[in-house]
């Protein structure tokens, strides 16, 4: 298995959590930031122009994706022209279509020639990833964001897509792929297979990198043991006197040994002395 600074692929942070993307930033391995209005909001940001400038001070050294949220074109277009001025380390992100499915080519192409670093985003089948490509010049730098993730939850292998995206834009060499909204570590591995360039990820994902290349056997184990200390801590318990009584009943021989009853839980010693007929006399049998 491959060690984090073996990795091709760029990783991003995605998240509007300040303490969690100043975590992130302490790592090396991370290359950069992803954020969107959703994200904030659901973090509490009240306050969105405050937020993306006290994380450019906090960040002020690798890229980061800040999005415009206006659904009229012409308002798309101040947001990211203002956007871009907060600071040298700001992509733009740009939907590919508007609410009503308005593709933005002719915005992405405007800010593009105006020096306006971008990442279209929401891109989710191959059709849109050709749109975007043609709207691009060739030696125009842009991020194309294609949302694996939401591919997934609908049924759909990301993979052979993400690889195709990979090829439409190798006529836009200028231009990195981006595996969007990854639901477990694999997605890591999966993106930089298939070609893409960067894969941003929720830190609750990337924390995890640490069990890469984990022992297996190793980790069932912990499992196990995770397992067997939450009970103990819940003190859960488990009523087990009618297993107890259904096996002195099958017991032929009508003399049970202490034994037979191991992990059973405790079993009054009139029973193990007596047998099956010390049972059926406690139970009203017979």
């Amino acid at each position: 298995m491959r060690k984090i600074e073996e990795l091709r692929i760029s990783l991003f942070s995605d998240g509007a959590d300040l303490a969690g993307i100043l975590e992130m930033y302490a790592k090396p391995w991370i290359r950069g930031f992803t954020t969107n209005p959703t994200l904030m909001r659901k973090a509490g940001v009240r306050n969105y122009e405050a937020f993306a400038r006290s994380l450019l001070r906090a960040v002020p050294d690798r890229p980061i994706s800040l999005e415009v949220f206006a659904d009229d074109e012409a308002e798309m277009e101040m947001q990211a022209l203002t956007i871009a001025t907060w600071g040298p380390n700001v992509n733009v992100k740009i939907p590919v279509t508007n609410r009503d499915g308005v593709f933005m080519g002719p915005l992405i192409r405007r800010l593009a020639e105006a020096g306006v670093a971008l990442n279209v985003t929401a891109i989710l089948t191959l059709e849109q990833v050709e749109r975007v490509v043609e709207a691009l010049e060739p030696e125009t730098w842009a991020i194309v964001s294609v949302f694996a993730g939401r591919i997934a939850d609908t049924g759909v292998d990301p993979i052979p897509l993400m690889a195709e995206a990979k090829r439409i834009l190798r006529w836009r060499p200028s231009a990195q792929l981006l595996w969007a909204s990854p639901r477990e570590l694999l997605n890591v591995f999966q993106a930089e297979d298939t070609g893409c360039d960067i894969i941003t990820v929720a830190p609750e994902i990337l924390r995890r990198m640490e069990l890469v290349g984990k022992d297996l056997a190793a980790y069932s184990l912990e499992t196990v043991e995770m397992f067997y200390g939450d009970a103990l801590v819940a003190a859960y318990e488990i009523d087990t006197s009618a297993v107890v009584a259904a096996k002195v009943q099958e017991n032929s021989a009508g003399r049970i040994a202490e034994n037979d009853f191991r992990g059973l839980g405790e079993i009054p010693r009139e029973v193990v002395g007596a047998g099956v007929g010390a049972l059926q006399g406690q139970t009203g049998a017979g």
